[in-house]
């Protein structure tokens, strides 16, 4: 009898996948997110986007701006819902000082790559970014399709 292999659950909610092709990304944050009831109830049903979105340091706090939670049909909740609210991110000092500090000395933006759950929290993954100009752009694209073309390569000769 052959042992059944537990389900792995991502966890994952949603991710920003034009981000990295958009930027060059360098360091990661991990932080919490201040979110209202009916927002962690959209979240459990993998109800948000991501695209446009990043982090605006405001009176020694980040906050994320652009980030789109679809409300749940209002006759379940008795809150108007604001989808594209200014959410807190909770962070230590440290990485509030050297986002604050490459955003504004380095010309780095910081955006948010993805949202997930940890337990029952949901947490950002924050990555500082230096915009690539459309010539890495073009190189990215290549390289992507280059390795397709040998994936597809080193099949079709696997199966003869």
């Amino acid at each position: 009898m052959s042992k059944k292999k537990p389900k792995k659950h991502d966890n994952v909610i949603a991710r920003n996948r034009r981000a990295s092709f958009d930027y060059k990304l360098s360091d990661d944050f991990e932080a919490g997110v201040a979110l209202a009831g009916w927002e962690v109830k959209s979240l459990r049903l993998g109800q948000a986007d991501l695209a446009d979105t990043y982090v605006l340091m405001k009176n020694g706090e980040a906050w994320l701006l652009g980030c789109h939670i679809i409300p749940l049909d209002t006759a379940s909740t008795h809150v108007v819902a604001e989808p594209t609210r200014t959410r807190k991110l909770l962070l230590n000092k440290k990485e509030l000082a050297k986002i604050l500090d490459a955003t504004t000395k380095k010309g780095q933006t910081c955006v948010c790559t993805q949202l997930y759950w940890k337990g029952h929290l949901v947490k950002a993954r924050l990555a500082l970014a230096t915009g690539k100009k459309s010539h890495d752009k073009r190189d990215t694209e290549k390289d992507r399709d280059w390795s397709r073309q040998k994936q597809r390569i080193v099949r079709d000769n696997v199966k003869q």
